[in-house]
């Protein structure tokens, strides 16, 4: 019985020294970091010099974090924030020594609204005189979008060009499920919350179908009518294109005059070389996006005004929240400090979400109320904010979104995944013993109840009934006018305007100088929130030994992957009335 114990202390002496050691080691590796690769406040950029933006990296809606773990040991990939692609778009214009942009734009990862904020930089750009010139091996439609604005556009002779419409194709799994027994029981509100319409049927509804027709049509009005403006071309002429299949080869587009030429990126090189007049022989002083924003400094310690920028981004759950999941409690916690804070005069809170949990939402939305009795609260809509995303959005002061953003689907629904059948299939028989009656209430062994699906389709019609009164007192609008845009239908943000569910277009810029003009202030600095700890200490501080199911997911399955399963995963079960966007909508 000694040798046991004695083994046993040894072993865990042995793991608490390994433990101690590698705590040690990381917190030497965090220090050589934070010397290795802080940034220095300015960088210097040389005179006759163009801006490098490669688009072809990863885009958040915020500027990413510096993690100096991953930094140190080359772990990171090149991730790029919106806000630090917009500011060094701005300050290439101001700077005398910033002649013109190389642009790629091959397969932009940004979504629609991202892109048409970063178009609009790039036509204020071009206002001050300077040129962009756009080279691509495989540009695809997005991209081309975005190129678009460019003085010239070349491609590689064996590249790919993409120009073909907008498409969203949604999968169905009625037949999946009645073949192998595993089923969503679904209880809904709304003719167009057709989330859950793929557990119910195998082909789309027609409301469904008209309600994604008019949204990518309503998109597509936008593209073209923008491209056609920058190509000195009709927007008819582009449908033209499109309709009788005229674009199958490179030539094709250059014979449209969609694009300036075929060639390579030395070709554009030789161009840029002329324009700055330049021998070719000299290399070109090429700036990065970081150089750019180094070069002039963003804040300013004399003035104390601060406008502040939340940035909700992600599915609203139930919990405290992280950079990437929206949840009442950091977010709560953010919005009432920055309410206290008298040097903050006003805060624009950065949507981007399908919304999620209907208990964090009304929570969000009440703390907004409350906060808003002390400084004004704008909305900025990113790429969607639908249902929960815009209950939160609903009673701001003013509520901006670009023409491409997502949001309405005013709806509610709940689903829970039933594997009755299976179980049974398998020969495995749920029975249960009650002191009342459905006191076991859902089971996932066990066909869901009628006084069940009763009490659900009840706290349904009920939430959905307090969406519709919120939505009502923050837009000023009748509930009887809500009703008629409401049902789970999505709108584009021009819809949105028409139907008043917003109050103008623009993107974050244009929302944060809105916020400034209401409180009078001409001079602030942007202070960006939450404020998440993400040095190597609390890493360390958070370690723990953990071998699970989850955990090797995320370490074997890809990133694309998880970005569908881990919403849905980290969702909590026992809240299932959800006010999410009626479908995961990816336009293709």
């Amino acid at each position: 019985m000694n040798f046991f114990k004695n083994f046993l202390a040894s072993v865990i002496g042995t793991l608490t020294a390994i433990g101690l050691f590698f705590t040690i080691i990381l917190l030497l590796v965090s220090a050589a970091a934070s010397i290795i690769v802080s940034p220095s406040t300015t960088q210097p950029v040389k005179s006759n010099s163009v801006l490098d933006l490669n688009l072809n990296a990863p885009i958040l809606d915020r500027n990413p974090s510096f993690d100096q773990f991953e930094i140190i040991l080359g772990l990171n990939e090149e991730v790029l924030g919106l806000p630090e692609i917009l500011s060094a778009i701005e300050k290439a214009g101001q700077h005398d020594d910033i002649k013109g942009i190389r642009l790629r734009s091959d397969f932009i990862t940004a979504g629609w609204s991202q892109t048409r904020s970063i178009r609009n930089a790039l036509l204020k750009f071009k206002e001050q005189g300077k040129f962009i010139y756009s080279y691509a091996d495989i540009l695809t439609q997005k991209g081309y979008y975005l190129a678009s604005v460019a003085d010239s556009i070349f491609i590689n002779p064996v590249g790919v060009f993409e120009f073909k419409g907008l498409a969203s194709e949604v999968l169905y799994y009625k037949d999946f499920q009645d073949e192998y027994g595993v089923k969503m029981e679904v209880v809904r509100h709304g003719k167009y919350k057709s989330a859950v319409e793929p557990y119910l049927e195998n082909e789309m509804s027609t409301a469904n179908r008209f309600q994604i027709k008019a949204l990518l049509s309503n998109i597509w009005e936008t593209l073209r009518e923008e491209i056609a403006t920058s190509r000195n071309l009709s927007p008819e002429t582009l449908d033209v294109l499109i309709n009788e299949h005229k674009i199958s080869t490179l030539k094709d587009a250059f014979s449209a005059k969609l694009i300036d030429g075929l060639g390579y990126e030395k070709d554009i090189e030789h161009i840029i070389a002329t324009q700055l007049d330049q021998p070719e022989e000299e290399d070109i002083s090429f700036a990065s996006i970081s150089a750019v924003n180094q070069s002039l400094t963003d804040y300013n310690k004399q003035i104390k005004d601060r406008i502040a920028v939340v940035f909700a981004k992600g599915p609203i759950l139930y919990g405290e929240g992280t950079e990437s999941i929206i949840a009442q409690g950091v977010f709560v916690e953010t919005l009432e400090e920055l309410a206290q804070d008298d040097w903050i005069k006003a805060i624009v809170l950065r949507v981007d979400s399908p919304g999620g949990s209907a208990l964090t939402s009304e929570l969000l939305w009440k703390t907004i109320e409350e906060v808003k009795e002390k400084k004004p609260v704008l909305v900025s809509i990113g790429n969607v904010a639908a249902s929960g995303g815009y209950y939160i959005a609903a009673g701001a002061d003013q509520i901006f979104a670009d023409p491409l953003s997502i949001t309405g689907s005013i709806g509610v629904f709940a689903s829970l995944p039933n594997m009755s059948d299976l179980t049974e299939k398998m020969g495995i028989h749920a029975e249960t013993v009650e002191t009342h009656p459905d006191a076991l209430g859902y089971s996932v062994f066990q066909p869901m109840s009628d006084a069940f699906r009763a009490q659900t389709g009840k706290s349904i019609e009920n939430t959905y009934s307090t969406f519709k009164k919120r939505v009502a007192e923050g837009r000023d609008l009748t509930e009887n006018s809500v009703e008629n845009i409401a049902q789970g239908r999505v709108w584009t943000g021009k819809q949105a305007l028409e139907i008043g569910l917003v109050d103008s277009l623009g993107g974050l810029q244009e929302t944060v100088e809105a916020a400034a003009k209401l409180v009078g202030i001409e001079n602030y600095n942007l202070m960006e929130y939450p404020q998440f700890d993400e040095n190597l200490g609390s890493l360390v501080s958070g370690m723990q030994i953990s071998i699970s199911l989850n955990n090797l997911l995320k370490v074997l399955l890809p990133n694309s992957v998880q970005t569908e399963i881990y919403p849905l995963k980290e969702s909590n079960s026992a809240e299932y009335i959800q006010m999410l966007l009626p479908y995961e909508l990816k336009i293709h």
